[in-house]
């Protein structure tokens, strides 16, 4: 069994996301934390507990930060024109849900959560790295006490998707997210190298939610917006992102993977690109030197992880 935390920005692939890891038999869901990215911290706080409230989980929902790690930083807008105005893709949702968040901030968090559970929690993070770095910063210890972190980020051997060669998760906060990846923990990075080629359709889904309870309806419901975004790279259909990276969490057979350090680059043209050091490569002395050998997707199963996800959706 899993235990996750699941560190989201819903988010309308976050959403499709926190089902699949609410339903897999294998996976034990032991918290939901905030990060601001898809939507304003308050927006994305308030998905997490209407998708909560609506598909009955358990698990506690705990907001997490509103600026970057470096917080200069200036915030460059809200995708509305990706997951609508709402985040969930303009369904309506209500503007507060009659549901308590956790006294604590997310990465306090985590780092009380990791500490009571040393070794076993597996940290699920599919927005921007901020909570993950303020843990990291104030505990770095629990480097050390985390079972693995798996991450939806980045891009190694393909373009990006907010510019030529950055991804919008490493983007939003790439001091944070160099800080997660240069950090003595195990990280799998899922990139838009897998991401980008695993799509499913909007009938696919229909089928599902068809076949499905509530839960998928609803789903479906707050995915067609989305879905009609994609129709720029997509035909008829969405990247699930975020469910790639909890599939690896199950089932990391269905991907191709390499491994060496990862920096990210901070400033600049090239703000927010990923870059890896094959293990094994011999370069002159430079800045992944000395630091952890992380784990890059390069290839997945395109359809057998989509089919893991109906499939683990479909599980009432």
């Amino acid at each position: 069994m899993h235990k996750v935390i699941y560190d989201t920005d819903p988010g309308v692939d976050d959403a499709m996301a926190l089902l699949f890891l609410h339903r897999h038999p294998e996976i034990d869901l032991i918290g939901i934390t905030t990060i601001f990215g898809n939507a304003s911290i308050e927006t994305t706080t308030r998905n997490a507990l209407f998708l909560k409230r609506e598909w009955n989980i358990a698990a506690p929902v705990a907001k997490g930060a509103n600026v970057t790690f470096d917080p200069s930083r200036k915030e460059i807008g809200w995708p509305t024109f990706v997951h609508g105005d709402d985040g969930l893709g303009n369904i309506g949702v209500p503007a507060t849900i009659d549901l308590p968040v956790d006294p604590r901030p997310a990465h306090r968090f985590i780092i009380e959560t990791v500490r009571a559970n040393p070794g076993e929690v597996t940290l699920v993070a599919v927005g921007r790295m901020t909570n993950l770095a303020l843990a990291l910063k104030e505990d770095p210890e629990i480097a050390k006490l985390v079972k693995q972190v798996v991450i939806m980020g980045g891009n190694f051997y393909v373009p990006g998707n907010v510019s030529p060669v950055a991804e919008a998760n490493i983007h939003g906060d790439p001091e944070a997210a160099d800080a997660a990846m240069t950090a003595p923990w195990k990280v799998a990075i899922i990139g838009l190298d897998v991401t980008a080629i695993t799509t499913m359709s909007r009938s696919y889904l229909k089928a599902a939610a068809d076949k499905g309870d509530a839960a998928v309806k609803l789903l479906n419901d707050l995915s067609q917006f989305y879905i009609d975004f994609y129709k720029h790279a997509v035909e008829d259909g969405m990247m699930v992102h975020d469910s790639c990276a909890c599939v690896y969490v199950v089932a990391p057979e269905l991907f191709t993977t390499i491994t060496g350090a990862v920096r990210v680059v901070c400033g600049g043209i090239a703000d927010g690109q990923t870059i890896v050091k094959p293990d094994g490569r011999r370069f002159p002395p430079g800045d992944w030197d000395n630091l952890p050998s992380q784990t890059v997707c390069t290839g997945i199963k395109s359809e057998e992880v989509i089919d893991l996800i109906r499939d683990t959706l479909l599980r009432a």
